[in-house]
């Protein structure tokens, strides 16, 4: 067995499933640890559904095959013999350190890293609060998982070269994607430059200049963009967009950085986008 071929991933909504299906399609053996008995059905039918569509595509010779390499828990205790475990949970800086802390006693190997699928938040606060900071490491994927190449790998300044080279190793050797690295700076390289500009284009359509339709259209026809920005929002998720905001304008207090007014009503009112079925537009 190669290399990080044992995995664990924390969370099975969108990030987390991705994660698992894309480690469990190359050959990866999978535990994914979800809160309930309810989370983790929600998670098996999520992943079931998008292995169905690559089999349908193609894109892999066996949804069985791959589903059959994912199990799917509610104890973090069943995570003990793995060699990688990824974080991919609410972006919440004290739930993830709490998170964290549970891992390291879990986690058995004294050689396993232990990522984080964050871009929000700094890698350093969630190392130190490990016996194994050195061992602990960034690495972002982007949705959807299955289909988008990148994988942000940012270290903290505790972080070994050794970890940094392994993660790397996962991500290019194994799941066949593409690496950039970064520093452990709030939003990394991505949403560093992504956030601030879906953030001009919200308080574009709070002032009125103009509609959500004409916002995103201009970019898609004007700039050659694949989407717009507000309903890249909508898909990325308008509390995980403010959240982003949020750290970015906390570390380096760039006025242009905050949440606009309109972001913070619209994550207060429950409007998050596709997950919740309406946010700058309505979603069946």
């Amino acid at each position: 067995m190669r290399d990080l071929e044992k995995v664990g991933v924390v969370g099975c909504g969108l990030m987390g499933a991705g994660i698992a299906e894309v480690s469990a399609r190359a050959g990866a053996e999978v535990v994914v640890v979800e809160s309930d008995a309810a989370a983790v059905e929600a998670g098996r039918a999520r992943l079931r559904r998008s292995l169905a569509r690559a089999e349908a595509k193609g894109k892999i010779d066996s949804a069985d095959d791959a589903m059959a390499r994912i199990r799917l828990v509610t104890s973090l205790d069943e995570l003990a013999d793995r060699e990688l475990v990824i974080e991919a949970i609410v972006e919440d800086e004290a739930v993830k350190a709490d998170l964290f802390q549970m891992l390291d006693k879990v986690v058995e190997s004294p050689d396993a890293i232990l990522a984080s699928n964050t871009s929000s938040i700094p890698i350093m606060k969630l190392g130190v609060v490990t016996s194994r900071p050195q061992q602990v490491v960034g690495m972002h994927f982007f949705n959807p998982v299955p289909v988008l190449q990148l994988v942000e790998i940012a270290p903290s300044l505790l972080t070994s070269s050794e970890t940094t080279r392994r993660a790397r190793e996962f991500v290019e050797g194994l799941l066949g994607k593409q690496a950039i690295d970064c520093q452990d700076r709030a939003g990394f390289v991505v949403n560093a430059l992504l956030v601030p500009f879906i953030l001009s284009a919200i308080r574009m359509l709070e002032s009125g200049f103009a509609t959500a339709e004409d916002i995103d259209r201009g970019l898609v026809l004007g700039a050659a963009h694949p989407q717009g920005p507000l309903a890249l929002a909508d898909l990325i998720g308008l509390d995980t967009t403010a959240a982003v905001a949020d750290s970015l304008y906390a570390e380096f207090k760039e006025p242009l950085f905050a949440a606009p007014p309109l972001l913070a009503r619209m994550v207060d009112a429950g409007l998050l986008g596709r997950k919740s079925g309406r946010g700058f537009y309505t979603y069946e």
